[in-house]
């Protein structure tokens, strides 16, 4: 063996103690050295790259995978190295093709098959989270509403503006949904339609809390009748209830209806009541948690009549039609 090729060897074995002691840099430092003095060993490039992946140096460490494949196409350890600084850079998709040529080359590897399965779930993983929080930034009650538009504009007409109203109930349920999203809570509180013109705003505010609502069935019949008062003094043209499953001891409208009229189950989530006079609507809101997020999935229509959090609120009025 040349005097150079020793050196070499003893550098690399220096650096080999090294590592296997847990001190990458040093490890690194000798590798780097040896490497001075035989430039094109794809083996030196390898255990550089896995030094440098403990560092967490990872675009030195792909760098060096990558010289490693070039001096060594048909070397199964330089498509490893690859695979595992990717898969530190939380490239899955990436890392799994580099693991895929890999087991090509090495088809009894366990190794590498262990990599894979593992990267194979961390990718679903990753693809989930990226899609829960799509759903947690894109928040679009509109669509889901869609079918609320013409049952106001059959109530209200032209004349009076539905548009109004419809937009109220969608910044209601969207302001409760990012809420949910954000603290996963919402307050219980009744949102109101003042009157530009007739409110006293000094007043009657649009947000009146009722969290002491729901304790008993004594607090549940008196905030009912001062929101029914309140509704008609401050001259309201409608209302949006917002009431956390959590918190309501009473009345408990999702138990003893059967799993006929409740198809929910025992989820999480808040009601949201829409009142007006001519026209009511329910909807329950349900929550998941996944992937230690929590998200709304879509509002689901209830009948009010089977499901109301709050009886009827404004006095009822007929349309024409």
């Amino acid at each position: 063996m040349a005097e150079a090729e020793k050196v070499v060897v003893s550098l690399k074995d220096q650096g080999n103690d090294f590592f296997k002691a847990g001190n990458y840099l040093k490890a690194a430092a000798l590798y780097t050295q040896a490497l001075k003095k035989d430039p094109s060993n794809p083996t030196l490039y390898s255990n550089r790259a896995a030094a440098f992946l403990h560092l967490v140096k990872l675009n030195k460490a792909l760098a060096d995978a990558e010289t490693t494949i070039s001096l060594n196409p048909q070397w199964e350890k330089g498509y490893f190295r690859k695979g595992c600084v990717l898969e530190a850079m939380e490239r899955y998709d990436d890392a799994l093709a580099a693991f895929q040529v890999a087991l090509q080359h090495n088809p009894q590897s366990t190794e590498v098959s262990k990599k894979m399965k593992k990267l194979s779930q961390l990718s679903r993983d990753k693809k989930r989270v990226q899609e829960l929080e799509q759903i947690r930034t894109n928040i679009d009650i509109q669509k889901h509403l869609d079918p609320l538009k013409s049952e106001l504009s059959q109530k209200y007409g032209a004349e009076e503006s539905w548009k109004d109203i419809f937009s109220f109930i969608v910044d209601i349920m969207e302001t409760a949904i990012k809420s949910w999203h954000e603290t996963a809570k919402v307050e219980a509180r009744v949102n109101f339609l003042l009157d530009k013109e007739k409110t006293d705003t000094e007043k009657y505010a649009p947000i009146v809390n009722i969290d002491k609502a729901f304790e008993s069935p004594h607090t549940h019949s008196s905030c009912f009748s001062f929101l029914r008062q309140y509704a008609e003094d401050s001259f309201s043209g409608a209302a949006c209830v917002v009431a956390p499953k959590s918190i309501i001891s009473y009345p408990q409208v999702w138990k003893g209806q059967g799993s006929r009229k409740w198809k929910l189950g025992q989820s999480d989530g808040f009601f949201v009541q829409f009142e007006s006079p001519g026209l009511r609507k329910l909807w329950f809101i349900p929550s998941s948690t996944e992937k230690g997020q929590t998200f709304c999935r879509d509002p689901e229509v209830l009948d009010v009549s089977a499901h109301e959090v709050l009886p009827r609120l404004f006095k009822e009025t007929f349309s024409n039609s």
